[in-house]
């Protein structure tokens, strides 16, 4: 009967022990993921500021261009206006 409650308990040892060395393995597998996932990230982040430099800078070219517009438009009409005023 001890001899019984002896193999059983080593056969659980046993079980645990492949348990911790696979969670082990698993671990470092994990690890190794979530470095490649950090460097991604940052290429990520570098590449997401990019981005807004650059959607910056359009706006900037576009509402200058919207400004020249508008300040064209205005003149314009000031000239169409004078030409009226002078038949």
């Amino acid at each position: 009967m001890a001899l019984e409650k002896m193999t059983e308990l080593e056969a659980r040892v046993r079980g645990l022990l492949a348990l911790v060395k696979d969670l082990k393995t698993r671990n470092a597998e994990l690890r190794d993921e979530l470095k490649l996932v950090r460097v991604r990230l940052v290429k990520q982040a570098e590449l997401a500021k990019q981005w807004e430099a650059e959607r910056s800078d359009i706006r900037s070219r576009i509402e200058k261009v919207h400004d020249e517009l508008e300040l064209f438009e205005c003149l314009e009409h000031q000239t169409v206006s004078k030409e009226v005023a002078l038949d």
